[in-house]
């Protein structure tokens, strides 16, 4: 019987639909499309900041390293970069409509600043019963771990929650330990999934 839902942040909960302040970015610095996030999170300061190793800010120095970009052009390009990020508003009022019927969650590989934006920026830290930020715990999706973790705090066992997760990679990871596991792609297509499951 499924008694807990955790949902992952980025890519779930919120996602970039307005990818202008990013384009703009990569025109005026001859960047291919995509080239933008590949500087940002696919380097060693994001995987380290990830993990809590080091700050969030690092990620933000090693990008304006990178592009040779003053300080001041990194913040405004750290502003523009998220600008086309919102909300899925009807994803939360799922989340939010589950309680106290469920225990809820959620889940992020996030650096140190995470917390704040769920909780301040986007007005989450009511809306579930947990948040479990990979930089505050040093560990991270797909680990195993993280998912025995987010059990653990809910007070489920692993047969007993609901996870999901926009990357293939990290819903793999909660299904390794026999937490039932969900690939977002749409909406639509994961409520009626989800409704399935829950009522």
């Amino acid at each position: 019987m499924i008694k807990a839902v955790v949902f992952d942040f980025g890519g779930v909960l919120v996602k970039t639909d307005d990818p202008t302040g990013r384009v703009k970015w990569e025109n005026r610095l001859g960047l291919p499309p995509g080239g933008l996030s590949r500087i940002v999170f696919d380097s060693p300061e994001s995987s380290q900041a990830t993990l809590g190793q080091v700050p969030y800010t690092a990620v933000w120095e090693h990008v304006g390293q990178a592009l040779s970009l003053p300080p001041a052009d990194v913040n405004q390009l750290r502003q523009d970069f998220f600008a086309g990020d919102h909300l899925d508003q009807e994803l939360v009022a799922f989340l939010q409509g589950l309680r106290p019927r469920y225990k809820t969650g959620i889940l992020s590989n996030a650096y140190s600043d995470g917390r704040k934006i769920i909780e301040t920026t986007y007005q989450l830290g009511k809306a579930v019963d947990i948040i479990i930020i990979s930089a505050e715990e040093k560990m991270a999706k797909p680990a195993p771990a993280i998912f025995q973790l987010a059990c653990s705090r809910l007070g489920v066992s692993p047969e007993e929650m609901v996870f999901v997760d926009d990357f293939l990679a990290n819903v793999k990871g909660a299904q390794s330990i026999g937490i039932r596991a969900y690939q977002y792609t749409n909406t639509r297509e994961l409520l009626s999934e989800l409704k399935l499951v829950l009522y």
